[in-house]
């Protein structure tokens, strides 16, 4: 019985590490909502315990990912074609990091039933890859794409004023794809490789360089996948 215990709670655990994006954390839910950190040797086995249950199990994190097309393949870049989507977002200020953590929480709790459908009833929405973050004036807006079968206008309304569903339009985006964290440093290195790609192509950018994460908090840094994505003129293909 005490190990069922456990396990529900370390099920309350995984939905606040992805939640958290904190690599190494680990926390159980008590009674009220009231989290507590715990080390201690007991934790740390149920914690490589469920590491391994999710990386031996594909599809304990199956999620659908973003469509696309590929127009222009040359590894680690790439230049492709995106149908027009629907995303539920939320803006922040703060830095990236904290702004990452507080963002997923919120946007997560939409999809996870803070809605509420025409009816008055609440249901929840499938996840999907990756979560992007993008800088803008007042801070960063992070976004999560609603799965394929969704449309703007059956979806379910935020609950909470600060997350807004937004309908993109067809697209293209020139990306480059890393593996390790996405730290300030990786994110700059990047960046500046995709944009002198870019330039040699001679793309026309017309967007602000977004950070895309595609995996969860137990994926080991090198197995991760990471992009910078950034939009191009729709006549870039030609060139």
């Amino acid at each position: 019985m005490m190990i069922v215990v456990k396990m529900l709670c370390f099920k309350g655990f995984i939905v606040l590490r992805l939640a958290d994006y904190y690599p190494v954390s680990v926390f159980f839910i008590r009674k009220g909502g009231v989290m507590s950190p715990q080390r201690t040797p007991t934790v740390w086995l149920f914690q490589i315990v469920i590491y391994l249950i999710f990386f031996f199990t594909k599809a304990a994190m199956a999620v659908e990912e973003a469509p696309y097309r590929v127009l222009v393949s040359e590894p680690p870049f790439e230049q492709r074609h995106y149908p027009s989507f629907v995303v539920a977002e939320t803006e922040l200020p703060g830095d990236f990091d904290s702004a990452s953590r507080t963002g997923f929480r919120r946007v997560a709790a939409y999809i996870f039933g803070e809605n509420t459908s025409d009816s008055g009833s609440s249901r929840k929405i499938a996840m999907t890859a990756p979560v992007t973050v993008t800088p803008i004036p007042t801070g960063w807006r992070l976004h999560f794409v609603m799965p394929s079968q969704e449309k703007f206008d059956t979806l379910p309304k935020p609950v909470n004023s600060q997350v807004a569903l937004r309908r993109v339009a067809d697209h293209e985006m020139i990306s480059i794809r890393f593996s390790g964290w996405a730290t300030a440093s990786a994110i700059k290195e990047n960046t500046d490789r995709l944009t002198e790609w870019a330039l040699s192509r001679q793309l026309t950018l017309v967007g602000t360089p977004q950070v895309a994460r595609y995996n969860d908090p137990f994926t080991l840094p090198w197995r991760r996948r990471n992009e910078i994505l950034i939009e191009v003129s729709k006549d870039a293909a030609s060139k």
